[in-house]
């Protein structure tokens, strides 16, 4: 739609405002990542936490969308204690898992029982 004002052209235009869901999506695993990439939420917001910028984490993560960061950033801002008790638990989960591991590979026992191999196969 066209008017003239004051002897101005002004264009109109209808601009439709529409809320967008955030960019975010859950794995098989349960880890939420941004976007259509494996990036996690969890990392995105660990950068940003440090000082980066959404142009920052981009160039970082080239996988990344620069929308999808501004609205993955606008989501934590949004819903900042829901997104810390769950960084919480994927930390707790992977203290868990790295406990884990290491009663069932002993780094001590792994690094012996190579050694002795390695000397075994120099022995004959």
């Amino acid at each position: 739609m066209l008017r003239l004002k004051a002897n101005i052209l002004v264009l109109l235009m209808a601009l439709a405002i529409v809320a967008e869901p955030a960019p975010l999506g859950t794995s098989a695993d349960g880890v939420v990542q941004v976007g259509k990439t494996r990036v996690t939420l969890d990392t995105v917001v660990a950068v940003f936490k440090q000082g980066a910028t959404a142009e920052e984490i981009v160039y970082r993560y080239p996988s990344l969308k620069l929308a999808d960061v501004y609205s993955t950033i606008a989501f934590y801002l949004n819903h900042q204690q829901e997104v810390e008790a769950y960084l919480q638990q994927r930390q707790q989960q992977a203290q868990e898992v790295r406990q884990m591991n290491a009663a069932r590979f002993d780094p001590q026992g792994l690094r012996d029982r190579l050694l002795a191999r390695k000397a075994e196969r120099e022995a004959d």
